[in-house]
């Protein structure tokens, strides 16, 4: 049986920010938490929005959300949640503020001190329930689609990341000014725009049955295949700003057919104590080893998103697929590997545990065995 659900309220287009104080009213938010990091406080990004909220709203922020959220962050912004009477999170930044921000609504209305028993791998999904605090979402990069997705990565007390999700999780409103993206520097633009694509990809290669998914997951891989390398080149392209801010969105609206082995991979390669890697450029590295892998478990699908990449019929394959994505890497300055990244050997063995206990294992299209993810993440190595 398939289960089918889109989505949540959506304003999308240049000159959305100054749609917010008439959506707070609407879901009836008075004294919102903002949910931040210290680099969209710098950036000039949160003056922004400032300038869209009432002059008398009360108003807290907590800035501290670190590059991979953690359990202790958490803590940190919920005290000030409870503290200042808060009824609802504003979130702005890219991934890490937003499922930051899931984890804060989740744990102000339910009952506990950890999210991991939220967590979907410990089966806390069925825990969560329609209390959750409103959430408004407001993007300021292109690549996690967090603002419409039911899910949030945390890494927990015990160092493990784990994500926690639920339809109830979804901000009541994601609001996607692309104008937010446009001072977004390079390196972040690639890197979270093959997240974007990545996202797009897996879940379009995933066999769960989502007709409607599918559509929706080529559409934003073709987005991101045309526009990231000129988001990259030319941050003030607004069209590209544009298509990259779509295709994000696209590919989290499509979560609920599942990722796959990339993710599995990167998201305990992201939880490495002493390492501060980034998790859309985790993915564009991993990426084409396992669509290498993936070939003979996903059918004539690679022909389709061969044709949506405009490669040669000879090309529409695993090998041409995996050949353009690592040659778009090169392009946009990815490192060339996951030694390049400063990785050191003896974390082999913790990422492959990690990936097969982590949830997007189970429903990548060719599950690999914990020899075959040693074996990727030695073909990621560089």
């Amino acid at each position: 049986m398939a289960l089918i659900t889109y989505l949540t309220r959506i304003q999308f287009d240049f000159g959305a920010l100054k749609l917010l104080e008439a959506e707070l009213q609407l879901l009836g938010i008075r004294r919102p938490l903002i949910v931040t990091d210290k680099g969209v406080i710098a950036a000039g990004l949160w003056g922004k929005v400032k300038e869209q909220l009432p002059g008398n709203m009360p108003i807290a922020i907590y800035d501290g959300t670190p590059e991979n959220p953690t359990e202790a962050a958490m803590r940190d912004a919920l005290a000030m949640y409870k503290a200042e009477g808060c009824d609802g999170i504003i979130a702005i930044g890219g991934g890490s503020p937003m499922d930051l921000a899931k984890g804060v609504a989740l744990m102000a209305t339910h009952p506990g001190d950890s999210l991991q028993p939220y967590a979907m791998v410990e089966g806390g999904a069925a825990k969560i329930t329609a209390r959750v605090a409103p959430i408004v979402a407001i993007p300021t990069t292109a690549g996690t689609g967090s603002e419409v997705s039911r899910g949030g990565v945390i890494i927990m007390d015990s160092g493990r990341k784990l994500a926690i999700g639920s339809p109830h999780l979804i901000p009541r409103l994601a609001l996607i000014d692309p104008e937010l993206t446009m001072s977004l520097p390079p390196h972040l633009t690639a890197g979270t725009g093959m997240d974007a694509f990545t996202h797009n990809i897996e879940c379009y290669l995933s066999n769960a049955y989502n007709p409607p998914a599918d559509g929706i997951a080529l559409d934003g891989l073709e987005k991101a295949w045309k526009y990231v390398e000129r988001a990259t080149r030319d941050g003030s392209d607004r069209e590209a700003r544009y298509n990259m801010a779509m295709a994000a969105m696209e590919g989290a609206m499509v979560f609920q057919k599942g990722l796959g082995a990339v993710h599995a991979l990167s998201h305990p390669t992201g939880g490495l104590k002493g390492y501060r890697l980034h998790h859309g450029t985790l993915n564009a590295v991993y990426l084409p080893a396992v669509l290498r892998f993936n070939e003979p478990a996903v059918g004539d699908k690679y022909k389709r998103v061969a044709a949506l990449m405009g490669l040669p019929e000879r090309e529409a394959n695993a090998s041409g697929v995996a050949n353009a994505v690592a040659a778009l890497n090169e392009r946009l300055g990815i490192p060339k590997g996951l030694g390049a990244m400063g990785l050191k050997g003896e974390t082999v063995e913790k990422i492959a545990d990690g990936a097969l206990g982590d949830h997007c294992h189970l429903s990548t299209p060719r599950q690999p065995t914990r020899a075959q993810y040693i074996e990727l993440i030695e073909q990621s190595w560089g």
